[in-house]
């Protein structure tokens, strides 16, 4: 249960002054909630800068741009003649005169507030007009008695269309008033070394900068708040690690006799870093708690060939393995590269997918259940309730940025008693991402590609130089090369001015026939398979995608790839687009097509891509252009967004979060001593809640 003290905190934002229904949903938006919005969120979302009112020239002495408050004598009102011109008061200082402007003004309220005579103080922008200066209207107009209900310096927030900055500042103001005085949960040493204020103190004081300098995230209140996010992150992810630490785990160890099959049947070796991530697995299959392991490989450093030998250890032990892949796609890849060296070590693999339907479907169960299949391959569907093993000893889940910590935590349960969870990512992930997002978890790492790789020789080209890329492709498809083209979006769009795939698809259809295939997210998965199946076959030489055909297809043969408005994608994007080709003995090419002009960003992305193939120093860099917010779309991924951390510049704050949570949780594992207590109030307030329930006595 929530604490009581932190209910005003979690009441709906409606409950806050100024925000009806209407607004309601435009809160939500800006917040970035699907749910109803409440105050906390409001308190989360911080200010992006500052108006500072504090000038009080006289009007002779204004000068254009600058906020100004004034005090001024007001004269003459000039109603206009149509509702679609500005109303003009004139208003005068022993200096000067200047007019005030209002547009769609309502006449009465203006004589109410601004009566002929008058004087007042008024606050806001001074723009010159045709050399006179004017305000349009002013953001305060006060009776001079009342300069003390003035905000001198007065927040600004990022803002979503519709919802008035005043309104939103009446209700943050509001909800940052609700706060309540917590007990401290920060280590006092720690808290005294970065000038940390207390929890009450930092969000009040994060919402009331008095410099430029309070907006940056190494000021003393944000990195307070930043810190404490984190810690509850690290703290989360540390609970449910220990959760599975104490869940009952079983020996697994095989006697290596189908391994050797297998190994006897590879034209290669196992490079040092597979041998060393699989030593690491193999530990962990013969320990007797459950494995929870990311094996994070670049494109390319044979990923795949590890965890299939660490799926035959189980198969030796006498137990089932399970590969779960996020597309179909990949099912059926991985199904149809497995199964040779499956079927020279005499082992049955099965594929289950969501298309498999009525008897074909419950024949592939019937046999999984009686342990007939030793490894079933298959999308998301091989955990669907009524897919059920005889003995389940590991499960291998590749692509697992695409899946969260409560998916690893199903994954686990699956198989009863002990089941080990092998996570893979192609997608080189950096360190500060890997501990927020597999805190949880034990990590192995690839970072050497197989022998016989030869570097991919990447160009950049202008959009206007098509034609030359063109000529060229059709000189490598006359020697026999096959050829991805990729393109950002399936149709044309009016709001981005991309050449869709549908549209360049009928372009090179028409120079090079039925050479040409097409295949993105919008097909059939029917139609999909059997594009790719005939680009595998070499039957289609040119392959035009959508970024489908980014993670894990594997056609050895194709030695292009064109990646068509290549500034409109991520670092570690275009990284696992390369690394399609340059999967035979053959030279292999990456021709970067881009839109001129480009910005910086895009520049600073395309001189990495022609400088390095190193995916784990490409994924650093990604972090340092885009932010983590950006990085691997984190919304749609199960990697954990943050309201008040920026993981991209404030890692050291993470690093000292992770070590802190390791520490507590060494200490005092169920959270019960007094800072324990304060602890579990942090995790509420950062609705970490499901770890709560990890607790004994939570």
């Amino acid at each position: 249960m929530r604490p009581e003290i932190l209910f005003p905190l979690f009441a709906p934002a409606r409950t806050l002054p100024g925000i009806g229904p209407r607004l309601e949903k435009l809160v939500a938006r800006l917040v970035g909630t699907s749910a109803e919005p409440k105050a906390i969120d409001l308190c989360w979302h911080l200010p992006s800068g500052l108006i500072d009112r504090r000038k009080r020239p006289a009007i002779a002495e204004a000068r254009d741009g600058e906020i100004v408050t004034m005090e001024v004598v007001v004269g003459h009102h000039v109603v206009p003649r149509s509702s679609r011109l500005p109303y003009r008061i004139h208003v005068h200082d022993a200096t000067g005169e200047m007019q005030l402007v209002f547009f769609r003004a309502k006449a009465d309220y203006l004589t109410r507030i601004l009566p002929e005579g008058s004087t007042r103080l008024i606050s806001g922008r001074i723009e010159f007009y045709q050399g006179e200066p004017q305000m349009t209207h002013p953001d305060h107009v006060l009776e001079p008695g009342a300069v003390h209900e003035l905000p001198l310096i007065e927040p600004v927030y990022p803002l979503t269309a519709g919802l008035p900055l005043k309104s939103l500042q009446k209700a943050i103001k509001a909800a940052v008033s609700r706060a309540p005085k917590l007990t401290e949960w920060q280590d006092p040493a720690w808290a005294k070394s970065q000038r940390f204020p207390t929890w009450h103190e930092a969000l009040t004081q994060a919402h009331n900068p008095g410099t430029n300098e309070d907006l940056l995230g190494t000021a003393p209140a944000r990195a307070r708040l930043a810190y404490d996010e984190l810690l509850a992150n690290q703290l989360a992810l540390g609970l449910v690690r220990l959760r599975m630490r104490h869940l009952p785990g079983r020996i697994v160890r095989g006697d290596g006799h189908l391994r050797q099959k297998v190994l006897a049947e590879l034209p290669y070796k196992l490079t040092g870093a597979q041998q060393r991530a699989l030593r690491e697995i193999d530990a962990d299959a013969m320990s007797d708690r459950r494995m929870l392991r990311l094996l994070q490989g670049d494109v390319g450093s044979g990923k795949t060939i590890v965890a299939l030998l660490a799926m035959l250890n189980a198969v030796e032990a006498g137990f089932q393995a399970g590969l779960m892949v996020p597309t179909e796609i990949l099912a059926r890849q991985h199904a149809a590269s497995l199964s040779p060296l499956c079927e020279a070590a005499g082992v049955r693999l099965a594929l289950l997918t969501g298309r498999d339907k009525g008897a074909k479907r419950a024949e592939i169960l019937t046999a999984v259940a009686s342990g007939k299949i030793d490894i079933l391959v298959g999308t998301h569907a091989l955990f669907q309730d009524d897919v059920a093993f005889d003995k389940l000893a590991l499960v291998v889940v590749d692509e697992q940025h695409r899946f969260g910590v409560h998916q690893r935590l199903a994954l686990s349960a699956k198989g009863g008693v002990g089941t080990d969870v092998l996570v893979m990512t192609a997608t080189p992930i950096p360190r500060t991402l890997t501990l927020t997002a597999y805190g949880d978890m034990d990590v192995s790492k690839l970072d050497e590609k197989p022998p016989g790789r030869k570097p991919i020789d990447t160009r950049a080209l202008p959009v206007e130089r098509l034609h030359e890329v063109v000529d060229a492709m059709q000189r490598a498809l006359k020697s026999g090369a096959q050829i991805y083209w990729v393109c950002p979006l399936v149709e044309e769009s009016d709001e981005l001015d991309v050449t869709a795939a549908e549209e360049r698809f009928n372009h090179l259809k028409q120079l090079f026939g039925d050479q040409v295939g097409l295949v993105h997210g919008r097909m059939k998965p029917t139609e999909k398979d059997r594009v790719m199946s005939a680009f595998e076959s070499g039957d289609i030489r040119v392959l035009v995608a959508t970024t489908v055909i980014e993670v894990g297809v594997n056609v050895p043969s194709a030695t292009i790839m064109v990646i068509e408005h290549a500034e409109r994608f991520g670092l570690a994007q275009l990284h696992q687009l390369r690394g399609r080709v340059g999967r035979g003995g053959d030279k292999s090419t990456c021709l970067l097509l881009y839109q001129t002009p480009l910005g910086e960003t895009a520049q600073a992305r395309i001189r990495i891509m022609r400088e390095t193939e190193d995916g784990f120093l490409i994924a650093e860099e990604d972090l340092r252009l885009r932010g983590a917010g950006e990085l691997l779309g984190i919304r749609q991924s199960g990697l954990p967004t943050f309201r008040l951390a920026q993981i991209d510049t404030q890692g050291n704050l993470l690093k000292a979060a992770y070590d802190d949570a390791r520490l507590i949780l060494g200490r005092d594992p169920e959270l019960e001593t007094p800072r324990g207590q304060a602890l579990r109030t942090l995790l509420y307030l950062f609705e970490r809640d499901e770890a709560i329930r990890y607790l004994r006595s939570g």
